[in-house]
């Protein structure tokens, strides 16, 4: 097999092994799983915490349930130190459209007021923000991807009625990531709000949310988080739990959940609030257990290991001629994301046929196949890929 020419920085990440270990997942024999972007394999300690619930449910029922739910302080707790943020600043929702959602909602914009984000999000982000036309707020898109929202391009765009500026870290077609420490900066000196989209990097790279100086990180845990389907969390600045309303209420909206007849209560003080009703718990426990994963084997090693991976990828694409969809130019801009195409050939039935005869699980569109590795794959998992490849 010909290997591929890596950078001389990717060389000794890869040569120091998968920061997460194979041992630590029970991946299919011949399967070489490199489609975390689209979702990501469970963890076997992940699995074995929802077996144990899902046992213990069967067995007793509320009882079962019981320990699990008076746990959720705790997942909250595990999820905030995951992004360097406090328990009480954590709401945990059914997936990251719900996070903007919350925040779009209940904040009081109407004619005047402009959020700005970019052409190319997902719907996730994008529709919570184009609803807000309904009530007069301007909502400008940044033509991405031929203009990202770079600090200089944001910097031509807003001004003093831009009220949100919101932006996922890491594109999810092309794998683009931004600055989010210089966009936050750009966006409080002009007294707008900076929300993100963390879906599609967090898990492969560390956020340290005070860092940053971020207002709100919204993320579902099925992707590089490697939980469940069907969960999320919004991490939100504490100083804003009065500034966004509660426009989704339910009974764990209050101070007190179990006085259930005392309507006139407060809402909860801290971001549980926006919960609503009774939250997906098996998914916070999945959510809060693989994140302990992740920690463990450290998202400063596992950032790295999947750059030098997707650098490996790439180089080899070039070399056989692929074109790469997107801009990988510099460092700080890579993330675990490389989609690649070939003007002629059917992307579509390419992807089934790497799946189909090779075990290669990527995404597949007409625009392109999507590999994102994560830090359990190998440079023999890229190297399966680009010898899979026809000429």
């Amino acid at each position: 097999m010909t290997q591929p020419q890596t950078t001389s920085a990717a060389e000794p990440v890869l040569a120091s092994g998968a920061p997460l270990s194979r041992e630590h997942f029970a991946i299919a024999p011949g399967l070489v799983y490199v489609n975390h972007a689209a979702v990501g394999v469970l963890p076997v300690a992940t699995r074995d915490a929802l077996h144990a619930m899902i046992d213990d449910h069967a067995a007793r029922g509320v009882l079962g349930t019981a320990s699990r739910e008076l746990s959720l302080p705790a997942y909250r707790r595990r999820i905030a130190a995951f992004v360097g943020g406090r328990g009480d600043e954590i709401a945990l929702l059914r997936n990251t459209g719900d996070g903007a959602t919350v925040i779009a909602q209940g904040l009081d914009l109407g004619p005047g007021d402009e959020v700005i984000t970019g052409a190319n999000e997902f719907g996730a982000n994008a529709y919570p923000w184009l609803a807000l036309r309904e009530r007069g707020v301007t909502v400008t898109l940044i033509g991405a991807p031929q203009e990202r929202m770079t600090p200089d391009v944001l910097r031509r765009y807003i001004s003093s009625r831009t009220k949100v500026v919101a932006v996922s870290w890491v594109t999810f077609d092309d794998g683009y990531r931004h600055d989010l420490t210089a966009l936050a900066g750009i966006s409080h000196a002009h007294g707008a709000l900076f929300v993100v989209d963390a879906i599609q990097g967090l898990g492969a790279f560390p956020l340290d949310v005070r860092a940053t100086n971020v207002d709100a990180i919204y993320a579902g845990g099925a992707k590089w988080l490697m939980a469940l389907q069907g969960v999320s969390f919004l991490w939100l600045r504490a100083n804003l739990l009065d500034r966004i309303a509660l426009r989704m209420p339910g009974w764990r909206s209050v101070e007190d959940i179990w006085n259930f007849l005392d309507y006139t209560q407060p809402p909860a003080p801290n971001a549980s609030r926006y919960e609503g009703g009774t939250p997906n718990i098996a998914g916070a426990l999945s959510l809060a257990t693989s994140m302990d994963v992740l920690a463990g084997a450290g998202p400063d090693r596992i950032g790295p290991h999947v750059i030098a991976l997707t650098d490996r990828l790439t180089e080899g694409l070039e070399s056989r001629r692929w074109t790469i969809v997107g801009d990988r130019s510099r460092d700080d801009v890579k993330s675990g994301i490389v989609t690649f195409r070939r003007e002629g050939a059917d992307m579509i039935e390419l992807g089934r046929q790497l799946q189909r005869d090779n075990g290669i699980v990527t995404t597949y569109r007409a625009t392109g196949i999507r590999v994102a590795p994560h830090g359990h794959n190998t440079a023999d998992d890229i190297d399966a890929i680009l010898d899979a490849l026809p000429a």
